[in-house]
């Protein structure tokens, strides 16, 4: 039988613009790509639907107002000193962007449960 156990972790959100680019390609691309490079557990990538940030224009999707530059979370979970060392090598990336570090817990499931 298998068990869950549960660890502190630490969850890293990038908030972009979707037409933000680095070098040809788009800034949250980059992001996935050094987070594999490093090692991490994982990355995700959310294209949000509305929003806004520094500029205070609001982007959207609905038909009416064609928007290519929505907005987009980047959500990394991973141990804490792992996301802390990963964040030097984002900084050029980030500029002015939020960065939002929230402890969490991650659930490890499929660990073979201690014989009694």
């Amino acid at each position: 039988m298998t068990t869950s156990r549960t660890e502190r972790a630490l969850r890293l959100t990038v908030l972009v613009g979707e037409s933000d680019g680095w070098h040809h390609r788009p800034v949250y691309t980059e992001i996935v790509h050094r987070a594999h490079a490093a090692g991490l557990a994982g990355a995700s990538v959310f294209r949000g639907i509305e929003g806004f940030g520094a500029s205070s224009m609001i982007h959207t999707q609905r038909l009416l107002s064609l928007s290519e530059d929505l907005p987009v979370a980047v959500v990394i979970v991973d141990t804490e000193e792992k996301v802390r060392a990963f964040l030097p090598l984002i900084e050029e990336l980030t500029g002015d962007s939020p960065v939002v570090l929230d402890a969490c817990e991650l659930v490890r499931r499929g660990e073979p449960e201690e014989p009694r």
